[in-house]
């Protein structure tokens, strides 16, 4: 299986909030941003995230890799309750991307690098669009 179609299955696994199958795609030891999760912290901020944004759903638009490595451009059409990125969102409709990096060993994601586009957001606020 290619690295690229491994990755969709990962994705699939989270849209459908299959969190038991999670072990699969992520070590044991796998760090966020730098921040060592394990995968019992990496499911629990993934968990959070689906809990403050019930809708949310990962619609990659974008793939490029070359293992062991893996970049991604997700986008996001989504709710969030309350405060999100230090902003005040409180349920309305945003539109923004995500752009992450993943370093794979075998079958399984060691390393994420994440950046969520929080000027999207900021400059939806100041238009008024939501």
């Amino acid at each position: 299986m290619s690295l690229e179609a491994l990755y969709r299955d990962y994705i699939d696994c989270l849209n459908h909030r299959r969190w038991g199958e999670l072990a699969r795609f992520v070590s044991d030891d796998v760090k966020h941003n730098g921040r060592p999760l394990g995968v019992a912290g990496y499911r629990a901020m993934l968990v959070e995230d689906c809990e403050r944004i019930p809708d949310l759903r990962f619609d990659v638009v974008l793939v490029a890799a070359t293992p062991p490595l893996l970049a991604a451009r997700i986008n996001f059409d989504c709710s969030p309750a309350g405060t999100f990125l230090g902003l005040a969102i409180n349920g309305r409709r945003v539109v923004f991307s995500e752009n992450v990096f993943y370093r794979w060993e075998g079958q399984r994601i060691v390393e994420v690098w994440s950046v969520l586009d929080k000027l999207a957001l900021e400059e939806q606020l100041a238009a008024g669009t939501i």
